[in-house]
């Protein structure tokens, strides 16, 4: 034990993980992690270098030249940056998300990334989401969550987060590449989406954002004995 606390939160493509992580670690004053933008910033540069993703010589390659780095502005929000740029927006593109799930599915990437997300831990208390994290890059959180919805409640909560963003994409097409991500997360041989078992399972299908970090908050007050700020 190091002396902080980890919470760590899995769960599909779309599911809200990042949001809901978002305002827990806000509540109670953790550094909040999305590491699925290290692997989305990854993804950037490979479809921007015109790198076959699946390729994981070529990434790899590629990848020991980038300068990827993770900084938190005023008001404590991660920006990513590739090379020195805030690329921060671009990473949230749709062809983006492919990208990500193409890079993180080389258990070579998943290695090297690893050390990145871990000394986040190390020194902080953190709120960590992703595919893996209570699986392999924080086995010994002290609080695992896996928080999820079906495909067609995830692609109408996607479809307005696009809309909010300026960016206009059929419901077909976003639940089309949310089923394609599900495919490859659960599918792939290197760090699969998969529940832990000693993860609480929060479906939030059927309820509203409120409703679902209600009960989040009771799982982090319940489980780490913590107070909300």
């Amino acid at each position: 034990m190091n002396g902080f606390y980890a919470i760590a939160i899995d769960g599909p493509s779309g599911a809200g993980k990042s949001t809901q992580a978002k305002r827990l670690a806000k509540e109670f004053s953790f550094i909040y992690v999305d590491t699925g933008a290290i692997y989305r910033t990854l993804g950037l540069a490979c479809w921007r270098a015109g790198i076959d993703r699946k390729d994981a010589a070529a990434v790899m390659e590629l990848l020991k030249t980038l300068d990827i780095s993770i900084r938190y502005n005023a008001e404590g929000e991660q920006r990513m940056y590739l090379n020195g740029e805030d690329v921060s927006a671009e990473i949230r593109q749709p062809e983006i998300s492919i990208c990500a799930s193409d890079v993180s599915s080389l258990q070579e990437v998943r290695s090297f990334l690893l050390d990145m997300q871990r000394k986040f831990a190390r020194e902080n208390n953190v709120v960590m989401d992703g595919r893996d994290i209570g699986t392999v890059v924080l086995p010994d959180a002290e609080l695992k969550i896996f928080l999820t919805a079906s495909a067609e409640a995830r692609a109408r909560r996607r479809l307005l987060d696009l809309k909010e963003k300026g960016i206009e994409e059929p419901f077909e097409d976003v639940l089309r590449d949310i089923n394609y991500r599900d495919e490859q997360d659960s599918r792939r041989a290197a760090a699969p989406l998969r529940m832990a078992e000693d993860a609480v399972l929060v479906d939030s299908s059927d309820i509203g954002f409120e409703e679902t970090f209600a009960i989040l908050c009771e799982l982090v007050i319940r489980r780490l004995a913590v107070s909300e700020v």
